[in-house]
């Protein structure tokens, strides 16, 4: 049989150029299965960018269903001497706070030395710190090896984390000096003191820098406080002062209204902007004739009409109904605040607004119920994964057709190779049979004197 590159070569047909108009003739009845493919997958996608925008709603959905967030409490801090911030344990209320003095470290140099490279020790010492004064003093030991420098002192300090100080060399124009400051704020962790076990290669005694760590002093509503810490627990109940500057400032710690309403407003523009996608998905331009890649999908009519069904049902209590609070559905299905109405209910009634959104039990409010009705919707089982797993089955039935399609061109296009093999072949040998007669045809011609 003829290969394909030498078809036509005994026959003198174009036998290759009608084999290709053949087999691409053939490989068009792929076409409408490769349509049906690229049709399943832009569903897919589609389907992609539905649950992503469902998802986003149900997570603005689960923060308006969460009680505590009616509760929490926020502060409001007047002045430059502190900031402030609450939690669960605070209470509200308002504080007048005077800062008299911020909580410092210890700070201690030793005397100088002409070079911070020269050994100073020749023998293993022991360096021992001195921290606080009185019968709160302490004492902590870092050990020095032989023949250390400046450097080494330095770093052998730093190196030990219950050392209880931070230790740099500063150099003050002549010498170098060991500058040392209590890793703590406070009187109690304030460094008082060194000295060495063996021979000092300078004496604490003669040192010529020394503050001493101070506490705290602070006054809230006229009750005197101390603290080790800039970072103040305790004094008022559930809120944590941090103190910036000595001087006066007020704390007022009042309901968290900027959390619920960022959470409400955060529930709008979710549904908003899922509204949004589905409006994209299921467009349609009559002039283009371009349309949504889910226009007239059963799946996304699904997830409009439990959603619609769950914003227009009522809620039993003080507020029963979105437009109660500010809410209301627009003619274009999206969702619209009246910022005052909103914030009036969340300056005043936290509570009513707390039992529409969150309820008493789980699911037993607005939001509990949408989130519960998108769980439904996203679930394994239901409407918009179902419709997913479904452009997935027929993808990969689609698939094995195309498979089998494929396979049965390439039989067609094999069986069409062979066949014009043998068409070739015997074209040539009737041409070879033609011209042996035409040459036997002249011979007798010219036996019989008819040239």
């Amino acid at each position: 049989m003829a290969s394909i590159s030498s078809l036509g070569i005994g026959s003198g047909l174009d036998l290759n150029g009608l084999l290709d108009q053949l087999q691409e003739a053939e490989r068009g009845k792929l076409a409408p299965i490769e349509q049906q493919l690229e049709t399943q997958q832009t569903k897919i996608s589609a389907y992609g960018q539905l649950q992503s925008a469902l998802s986003e709603f149900q997570n603005a959905a689960e923060a308006l269903n969460d009680s505590d967030l009616y509760e929490s409490l926020s502060t409001n801090v007047g002045g430059e001497a502190i900031t402030a911030t609450a939690d669960g344990e605070a209470q509200p209320g308002s504080y007048n706070v005077t800062v008299e003095t911020l909580a410092t470290r210890g700070t201690l140099a030793s005397e100088g030395v002409t070079a911070v490279d020269e050994a100073l020790t020749t023998a293993e010492q022991t360096l021992t710190f001195t921290f606080g004064e009185g019968a709160t003093q302490t004492t902590k030991e870092v050990t020095i090896a032989a023949d250390s420098t400046l450097e080494d002192m330095r770093d052998a300090i730093n190196a030990d984390e219950d050392s209880g100080v931070n230790a740099t060399i500063v150099f003050d124009g002549t010498d170098y000096r060991l500058a040392l400051s209590s890793s703590e704020t406070g009187a109690d962790a304030s460094i008082a003191d060194f000295s060495f076990s063996g021979t000092a290669p300078f004496a604490a005694d003669t040192t010529n820098t020394l503050q001493t760590g101070t506490d705290a002093a602070l006054n809230v509503n006229g009750i005197a406080i101390t603290s080790p810490t800039n970072q103040v627990e305790g004094a008022i109940q559930g809120v944590t002062l941090n103190l910036q500057e000595e001087g006066d400032s007020t704390v007022s710690v009042e309901q968290n209204t900027l959390a619920v309403r960022e959470a409400v407003t955060g529930f709008v523009d979710a549904y908003n902007d899922l509204k949004g996608t589905i409006g994209d998905l299921t467009s349609f331009n009559a002039e283009t004739g371009a349309a949504g890649d889910l226009l007239g999908d059963n799946a996304v009519r699904t997830v409009e009409s439990r959603l619609r069904s769950v914003l227009g049902s009522g809620i039993e209590g003080q507020f029963s109904m979105l437009s109660d609070i500010g809410i209301s559905l627009q003619r274009d299905g999206t969702l619209e605040v009246d910022s005052g109405k909103l914030d009036d209910a969340i300056a005043n009634n936290q509570d009513a607004l707390s039992a529409f959104f969150a309820g008493g039990a789980e699911d037993d409010g607005m939001a509990g119920q949408l989130n519960q009705t998108v769980e439904q919707l996203l679930g394994s089982n239901g409407a918009v994964s179902g419709a997913k797993s479904g452009a997935e089955s027929r993808i990969e039935s689609l698939g094995e057709r195309y498979t089998r399609m494929e396979q049965s061109i390439e039989q067609t296009i094999s069986r069409y190779r062979t066949q014009f093999g043998q068409l070739d072949t015997m074209i040539s040998q009737m041409n070879q049979t033609s011209s042996y007669l035409t040459q036997q045809f002249d011979a007798l011609d010219a036996q019989l004197g008819r040239e």
